[in-house]
């Protein structure tokens, strides 16, 4: 992404922050099936030692929060500094950082985990490549990815979210191309879901890097 373009998805967090907080985690407590997506991410790690969970686009930290209860290390990285104050805040126990997924904030290798859970939702589809890229450089080998995200093969304008007057634009990436992406990056695709329950269908992507890659 440009660096307009990340200035421009920055202010629109920090600006809708504390609006988001009101109203998204509610939404992720009644989320059984993301939440069952995130409890197998947990288990595939732990049961491979343990070692240390990036949550990426972690907003106020609610998704970070469930994962540090389910036993993981976990750190919680969000473009936006209002959205990591208020993580911060609401989870003084758990460490937040302000970054991109395009140029993580991290050392190559050590990560046993990665949730980017609807964190590409700002990605323009010629920019993912980097963003997985950050992926696999930061995971250790055998680590595990979930990847949520809307399902489709569009751009969507709004002018309008979370209460306030705001421009938005949001991509809709179709699954098959998704996990086309992570396969030709070096990752093995494990677990697929799509799920249109909620009127624009939703999608998780459960992949790993090989041990010896």
């Amino acid at each position: 992404m440009t660096d307009h373009h990340l200035d421009s998805v920055r202010v629109l967090y920090d600006t809708v922050a504390e609006s988001y907080h009101d109203l998204v985690p509610p939404r992720f407590a009644t989320d059984a099936v993301g939440r069952g997506m995130l409890t197998a991410l947990a288990e595939l790690v732990l049961a491979d030692g343990g070692l240390p969970v990036a949550d990426l686009g972690c907003g106020p930290g609610h998704v970070t929060g469930h994962l540090a209860a389910l036993g993981l290390s976990v750190t919680g990285i969000d473009l936006s500094p209002a959205m990591v104050a208020i993580a911060r805040r609401s989870h003084p126990a758990l460490r937040f950082e302000v970054g991109s997924m395009t140029d993580l904030p991290l050392p190559d290798a050590r990560l046993g985990g990665i949730v980017a859970w609807w964190s590409i939702v700002h990605t323009p589809p010629q920019v993912l490549p980097t963003v997985v890229a950050e992926f696999h450089r930061t995971l250790a080998p055998g680590g595990h990815l979930l990847l949520g995200f809307h399902a489709g093969d569009e751009l969507v304008r709004r002018d309008h979210a979370y209460g306030h007057p705001v421009t938005v634009e949001s991509y809709r990436h179709p699954p098959e191309r998704v996990a086309g992406l992570l396969e030709r990056a070096g990752f093995t695709v494990t677990a697929r879901l799509v799920s249109g329950e909620t009127g624009v269908p939703q999608a998780c992507l459960l992949a790993r890097r090989p041990v010896a890659d």
